[in-house]
Parts: structure tokens; C-alpha cells; sequence
């Protein structure tokens, strides 16, 4: 299995998830299991088939997340001296050529990517375009929306 980028807090997310499931909804889907075959006949019992099928999400939730924890590369990205490259971790403020926006992305794990909280994936158009790129450089994306060029304004590594 090859290894998963995951930055310290990402990981710690993944590890709260994995405890969650582990000591509040495994427990749970137990216990609606249980009060399920209670009812009887379970051919024809619905709350027995839900909660079977919860049980089957839930299990495999938390092998998914076993997986990824136990092959994690972790970065801690205030530890990262890449010389104000953008790397795995750091995280960027842009500049649009086009219209001068200015956007600050952080470059994620792809398990860890939200663009509301402006995380993208390393694996996005946008991260594979910065990687390697210092201040002053222009990232040309080949996005859906057509050729997109973005200044590097900033790297920090925070």
C-alpha cells in the first residue's frame, strides 16, 4: 500500500473520526441490532435491515480509516524548510492575472481537502500546478473552466 500525505492536523481529524466510530456508533448499531431481533421475525424486519446495513458502513469506515492512519506519511508543515517552494503542507496566497482576486489555499492530503476552509488536494489542477513554484512565479491551471493563471504572492508554512 503506498503512503498517504496527511498533515498533523489531518491526521488527528481522521484519528477523532476513527474514535468516534470505534466507541460511540459501533456501540450504537450494536445496540439497534439487538433491539431489532428483539421484534421477532427478521425476514420482514426493516429496523433490523437498516441497522445491518448501518453496521456494514460503519465497519468499513473504520477499516478505510485503519488503513489510511497505518500507511500515513505525516508533515507537520511548521517543520517544513523548503526554502518558500510550495510543498505538501505550505500554504499559498494567489493572485488571478486575470482579474487580480487574491486567494489563500493550504495544499492537503486528499482526505483532508475542504474548499470552504480553503484546503485543496494535492492531487487538484490548482496544488499540482503550485508545487515547486516560489513568490513571483505564475501556475498556469488547466481547469474545467479553461486556462487559468495565478501569481504566487506568498508561501508560509504554518
Amino acid at each position: 500500500m503506498s503512503s498517504v500525505p496527511l498533515t498533523l492536523l489531518g491526521a488527528e481529524k481522521l484519528r477523532q473520526e476513527l474514535h468516534n466510530l470505534k466507541t460511540v456508533e459501533r456501540p450504537s448499531v450494536i445496540a439497534a441490532i439487538a433491539e431489532a431481533r428483539a421484534q421477532g421475525d427478521l425476514s420482514e424486519n426493516a429496523e433490523y435491515d437498516a441497522a445491518k446495513e448501518r453496521q456494514g458502513f460503519v465497519e468499513g469506515r473504520i477499516q478505510d480509516l485503519e488503513g489510511k492512519l497505518s500507511s500515513a506519511q505525516i508533515i507537520d508543515p511548521k517543520t517544513i524548510n523548503a526554502g518558500g517552494r510550495c510543498v505538501f503542507g505550505s500554504t499559498v496566497v494567489l493572485e488571478d492575472v486575470n482579474d487580480g482576486d487574491v486567494v489563500t489555499y493550504q495544499i492537503v492530503g486528499d482526505d483532508e481537502a475542504d474548499i470552504r476552509h480553503r484546503k485543496i488536494s494535492i492531487s487538484s489542477p490548482i496544488a499540482r500546478a503550485l508545487i515547486g513554484k516560489s513568490v513571483g512565479d505564475v501556475a498556469e491551471v488547466r481547469a474545467p473552466g479553461g486556462l487559468r493563471e495565478y501569481e504566487v504572492v506568498e508561501v508560509q508554512y504554518i
